[in-house]
């Protein structure tokens, strides 16, 4: 059975794609591809269809991923095919959990930066649609540094498939 995974920002044009191809980097290295499924979604419609922003390709592109995208909306009817919906902000992550049609889905909503000892207390991924290049660099090195411990939880939780409980 395999472990599904959505990352989720605002327009899905930023953010999640950009933390979507850096954690399907990491699933493929760990030889994972075939038990983990990553994917991305927004909470609002405004960019549905959009390719990413041409900063977050520019970025994932000079670091070595992918950035092939289509942007879409997150749906309230998705939450019982997936395992886990990693949030990029505090806004995305009560948003999502008002959206889940049941407790047990709004328990599989977790903040990506929760994954990373070193983010401290702003567990928050800033939005850097509205800066420059340096914005979609940071953005990057955060996702990049909360992966290793999302990775880890979703390496036990699919060694424990029947758990399933979100990583």
């Amino acid at each position: 059975m395999t472990y599904r995974v959505c990352f989720v920002c605002t327009g899905n044009i930023c953010r999640s794609p950009m933390a979507e191809h850096v954690f399907r980097a990491r699933v493929a290295e760990a030889g994972l591809a075939d038990a983990v499924t990553v994917d991305s979604a927004g909470t609002g419609g405004w960019h549905e269809g959009d390719g990413a922003d041409p900063r977050t390709v520019a970025v994932l592109d000079a670091h070595g991923y992918g950035s092939a995208h289509s942007a879409r909306r997150f749906r309230a009817s998705w939450f019982p095919a997936l395992d886990l919906v990693v949030a990029l902000d505090e806004g995305h992550l009560r948003d999502l959990r008002r959206l889940a049609p049941t407790p047990e889905d709004a328990a599989k909503v977790r903040l990506l930066r929760g994954y990373d000892p070193a983010a401290g207390a702003d567990l928050d991924v800033p939005d850097p649609y509205y800066g420059d290049r340096a914005g979609f660099e940071e953005c990057l090195e955060l996702v990049e540094a909360a992966s290793e411990g999302l990775l880890a939880a979703v390496r036990d939780a699919v060694a424990d498939p029947v758990e399933r409980r979100p990583a």
